[in-house]
């Protein structure tokens, strides 16, 4: 049977953003006849936080009950940054519910303490009240390269408000749970489908060696690197992420199941 013409593509937000950042891509995807769900992840864009402790297997339990309510069996699933770990996340604990993946700015492998432990000083962090502020301001424009520093003031600033707009405890509960994630190699190895790993050429917090590790462990995986863009491409450079996620959705099209 012939994957849907235009299949529904599911886009999962970065931390400290909100399901905002894919404006850009849900109006061409939407023009081009696909049904787009671009949901807040829990504690963003307004949706509560909940009391739950911090695990993206219950962010990507969340996503399984959005998509049953809007009657979505099998979607294109699109994650960046954080968004990536809850899609792969979400393979592992809903099998068969994904038509082709899409990961962008994210890694395979699991944190090292090492990491682990910054993610905690930040969370730490968030619960004062005067340096949880300077902290957000300082570390916002690393989510952007130096090409959009220096040259895109209109991004810097998007993403400098939706970061500063997010609430401290929801993004010390992310960070949490991003620290606390599987390593997902093997249940990426497992998932033969088109896949595409977008990085940027600039990104300051995932390497490109991190992106081959991603591709490479995909049967189907191309590995897309977007210059001039940090970790944030669909947002630096939306019209290079828009081809390489045009091109997923072409592969996609083009399989059977």
């Amino acid at each position: 049977m012939s994957a849907p013409a235009s299949p529904p593509v599911v886009l999962l937000h970065a931390l400290s953003l909100d399901g905002t950042m894919w404006d850009a891509q849900r109006t061409v995807l939407e023009a081009a006849g696909h049904s787009v769900l671009t949901p807040h992840q829990r504690g963003f864009g307004g949706v509560p936080l909940g009391h739950d402790a911090p695990s993206l297997d219950l962010v990507a339990d969340d996503l399984a009950r959005t998509l049953d309510a809007q009657g979505m069996d099998r979607v294109v699933l699109v994650g960046a940054s954080m968004g990536g770990y809850t899609a792969m996340a979400f393979l592992r604990r809903h099998p068969g519910r994904t038509l082709a993946l899409g990961l962008v700015s994210a890694r395979a492998t699991a944190d090292t303490d090492a990491e682990r432990d910054g993610r905690e000083r930040f969370a730490a962090a968030m619960a004062d009240r005067v340096r949880a502020p300077a902290l957000i301001r300082s570390t916002a424009p690393r989510l952007v390269g130096a090409t959009t520093r220096a040259g895109r003031p209109d991004v810097l600033r998007k993403v400098a408000a939706l970061a500063g707009s997010a609430p401290t405890a929801s993004l010390a509960w992310a960070q949490r749970a991003i620290a606390v994630r599987h390593d997902s190699v093997d249940v990426l190895r497992s998932a033969n489908l088109p896949a595409v790993v977008i990085t940027g050429g600039e990104d300051e917090l995932t390497s490109g060696d991190d992106a081959r590790t991603v591709a490479d462990a995909l049967p189907q995986g191309r590995l897309v690197t977007v210059p001039r863009a940090g970790h944030l491409p669909s947002l630096e450079r939306p019209k290079a992420f828009q081809a390489a996620l045009d091109d997923l959705l072409t592969r996609t099209r083009e399989m059977t199941c």
